[in-house]
């Protein structure tokens, strides 16, 4: 009978694992590195371009408020108690601003006042205000104020509200029938019958500009009219 030995170890499979060599491990380190500059380079590129685009949407948001904004108080002036049919409710008044110079503005009167328009109680706005629309540089669009009921509203001049800094200019849209045509002015344009009096535009063009974006509005100068107003 013959006996077989086997070595220590046989008839038992061999391991097959073995260590990470250095140059492996730094071969991954480096990998990992590069997944990771890659993932926040995306990252703040994608936070860069919703910035550029959140500001986008704030500057149409703002220049489609203050466009809404001005249409509903021009209105508000054009039908009653405000106005009368065949009146000219909105129209060319001098205005003498706080430490400026006298100028001719469009004018119109809001009896129930305005939202913006509250003082000395800021709950309560002021009734039978005068309102002017000056555009100036560096300031935005201006709104100079006062209330018919203030002992010196003949003598004092107006307060003034800035409705937006983004306005940079406000032109004027007059229609010539005769040639039926629209003509840009950069200011009020005289009566062609004489004298020292303004005609009132039919349209108001108000320029916003912010950093290297801008945006032009406009806003339909409305009318008195018979009845009812149709918006």
């Amino acid at each position: 009978m013959t006996t077989t030995t086997h070595p220590p170890g046989a008839g038992r499979p061999r391991a097959t694992a073995r260590g990470f060599t250095l140059l492996e491990v730094l071969l991954s380190l480096a990998l990992v590195a590069l997944t990771l500059v890659a993932l926040n380079t995306f990252v703040f590129s994608m936070g860069e371009l919703w910035g550029k685009n959140a500001d986008v949407y704030l500057f149409e948001q703002h220049t489609r408020a203050v466009t809404r904004f001005l249409e509903h108080e021009l209105r508000t002036a054009v039908v009653p108690p405000a106005a009368v049919a065949n009146s000219a409710p909105i129209g060319v008044q001098e205005i003498r601003p706080q430490g400026g110079i006298s100028d001719k503005l469009l004018t119109f009167e809001l009896p129930a006042g305005s939202r913006l328009l509250v003082w000395p109680d800021p709950a309560r706005p002021l009734p039978e205000v005068v309102c002017s629309l000056q555009a100036r540089e560096n300031e935005g669009l201006i709104l100079l104020w006062h209330s018919r009921l203030e002992k010196n509203f003949d003598t004092d001049p107006p307060r003034e509200t800035v409705i937006t800094p983004l306005v940079t200019a406000m032109s004027y849209d007059y229609y010539d029938a005769d040639s039926a045509r629209w003509t840009t002015e950069t200011a009020l344009k005289p009566d062609p019958a004489g004298g020292a009096a303004l005609l009132v535009p039919q349209r108001l063009r108000l320029k916003f500009t912010y950093a290297k974006m801008t945006r032009e509005t406009v806003i339909t100068v409305p009318t008195a009219v018979e009845g009812l107003p149709l918006f």
